[in-house]
């Protein structure tokens, strides 16, 4: 089975989703920003790691669940990956999240 495989690369991709996800809202909003600013000395990057962090965990222990005893192609799970990776690299260019600050 090849369900927990792509469980962890699906997850992977969620977790650097989350983190695109996160630089962008807190560029787009100083709420996010001063909330997500957990240490001083780092900024916003503490909360904006911290949270991809646990985000990814979570994604990988759901995801497990469903496709422990499920056939899955890794080829698909890389697929969906590397769209998300996309997304979540996209998230933390500077030329981006600065069209929503």
């Amino acid at each position: 089975m090849e369900g927990p495989i792509s469980a962890a690369i699906i997850a992977a991709g969620i977790g650097a989703t989350a983190l695109g996800l996160l630089t962008t809202l807190a560029e787009a909003s100083t709420g996010v920003h001063d909330a997500l600013e957990w240490s001083a000395s780092v900024g916003p990057l503490s909360g904006k790691t911290t949270l991809a962090v646990v985000v990814w965990l979570l994604a990988w222990a759901v995801l497990h669940m469903v496709l422990r005893n499920k056939p899955y192609e890794t080829v698909r799970a890389l697929v969906i990956s590397s769209v998300l990776i996309a997304l979540g690299v996209l998230g933390t260019f500077p030329e981006f999240f600065q069209l929503f600050s």
